[in-house]
């Protein structure tokens, strides 16, 4: 009997694992559709003379269709369902990936790029979600922590395929056409993700929340069996029937703190400077010296990194809990800001010694250490992928998933999110003309944008200690409570 229930338990489990990977592809999507940039961005900049600005607008632009994607989001995925709303972003990134490899016209591509973003928007708010919708509390934290681990494997994925590309031919064939093969590389896991979603249940929140109990149930069933379904079934019943369905309300003094919570932790994700790194990170290596092929290699090891510390994630986040590693997190994304800010100025300094004044603490760097700036730079930015991939990346994603009653999650979770996407867009657009501005990188020697994130991450680290609950172990019923 013991063996029959052990078994039993254990195909519910991995039903479970198989519908969080396969809702877990749209991270994958997310991750491989803003990351293919970093591989274009220069090719695309020789290909079409870009000054810095409009750099900037090639990378960020997807990010204003982010901003669209997660706006519509919430009302769509309330109205039609998590997985309905999930198989329209498919859509999108497969229209992307074809839009973006065929036009020889720069508008076009920017075009493309915000169709593309749209979906990623969408794909951004509503696969947690749904993955926490169907997940049971215990194995929650880990399973949403695998959609970031999809979003980083989208990002290390097309990392390679950006090298292979680039690797087939000259540097003027990659101007004229190797950008366009690396674009048109995302078409092929968006039809993946759009025939697997044909195959996953509806979420069964969602459909409790219809008016649909039997569907609920037979979710549930199939996802812990039916004792426990019973059980859980009642809880989601209980709690849709203390809610109200108004927007307005997010507005109650406990929900007001709830929206803050999500909202400012949304941002901080990206004000701490992430996704520079992952759109830029062959330019950086670049102005450390580096050739293009060395800079796609280093951004390889940054891709790897960030796939092995999110792994950390994984088995970290049920056991020590949300909280402890968004405070740790901060503290070792801002020490490798200033950490990368001082490999800027040993590359400036290099050949001689440089002073360093900080406050009343005065210090001589030799110039034989400033030498090894491109090896700080590297390592810096190992340090800081290594800290956001295995704290901030996941549990950013988790706790946004959590903390919202079921009636309004969808449409609050997209308030959240369409500010982490603003913010994106606006720390994407904004690097390139810091790094490119001609007074600040005399003045700071290039370092101008670290200690910027830098500040963020100290901010981050204060808002953790004083904010942030931690959700640990807690049904979404029982979180919703905490609000009400």
């Amino acid at each position: 009997m013991t063996t029959g229930n052990g078994a039993s338990e254990t195909n519910h489990q991995g039903y479970v694992i198989f519908i969080s990977c396969v809702a877990a592809l749209g991270g994958l999507l997310f991750g491989y559709d803003t990351a293919v940039i970093s591989g274009t961005i220069g090719f695309l900049q020789e290909h079409f003379d870009l000054t810095p600005f409009m750099t900037g607008w090639a990378a960020s632009c997807a990010l204003l269709g982010c901003v669209a994607g997660a706006a519509s989001a919430g009302i769509l995925s309330d109205r039609y369902g998590r997985k309905n709303v999930l198989i329209v972003s498919a859509v999108l990134f497969f229209v992307s990936a074809l839009g973006t490899a065929i036009p020889n016209q720069f508008t076009t591509i920017i075009v493309f790029r915000v169709i593309g973003g749209i979906g990623v928007g969408i794909a951004s708010m509503t696969s947690p979600m749904y993955i926490a919708e169907i997940v049971p509390a215990k194995i929650r934290g880990a399973m949403v922590t695998v959609y970031q681990l999809a979003i980083i494997g989208g990002i290390l994925v097309v990392y390679f395929v950006n090298y292979f590309i680039a690797g087939l031919y000259d540097d003027v064939w990659n101007v004229a056409t190797g950008w366009r093969w690396m674009f048109g590389s995302e078409a092929l896991p968006a039809l993946v993700f759009l025939a697997l979603m044909f195959i996953v249940p509806k979420s069964p929140r969602w459909l409790a929340k219809q008016g649909r109990p039997d569907e609920a149930l037979a979710v549930l069933t199939k996802i812990t069996g039916p004792g426990k379904a019973q059980a859980e079934m009642r809880e989601i019943e209980k709690a849709i029937a203390q809610e109200s369905a108004s927007f307005w309300q997010i507005f109650t003094p406990g929900m007001r703190k709830a929206l803050f919570i999500g909202v400012a932790l949304a941002v901080l994700q990206q004000a701490n400077g992430i996704n520079v790194f992952m759109y830029y990170a062959p330019e950086i290596f670049k102005k450390m010296g580096s050739d293009v092929d060395s800079a796609l290699l280093q951004t390889i090891i940054v891709g790897i990194t960030n796939v092995s510390f999110t792994l950390v994630a994984l088995w970290a986040v049920d056991r020590f809990g949300r909280r402890p590693l968004l405070i740790l997190g901060a503290v070792g994304m801002g020490m490798a800001h200033l950490a990368m800010a001082l490999a800027f100025y040993a590359e400036a300094f290099q050949g001689e010694s440089l002073n360093v004044s900080l406050l009343v603490l005065e210090f001589t760097v030799p110039a034989k250490y400033l030498a090894m700036s491109s090896s700080l730079m590297l390592v810096s930015m190992l340090l800081f992928i290594a800290s956001f991939a295995s704290t901030y990346g996941p549990c950013t994603w988790v706790l946004l998933s959590e903390i919202y009653p079921t009636q309004v999650r969808g449409r609050v979770m997209s308030i959240a999110v369409l500010c982490l996407w603003f913010a994106n867009y606006i720390v994407s657009q904004t690097f390139p003309m810091m790094i490119g501005n001609p007074w600040l990188a005399e003045t700071f020697h290039n370092a101008f944008p670290f200690l910027v994130y830098a500040a963020f991450c100290g901010i981050a680290f204060v808002f953790a200690i004083v904010f942030i609950p931690e959700t640990k172990g807690r049904t979404l019923e029982e979180i919703e409570r905490w609000w009400t």
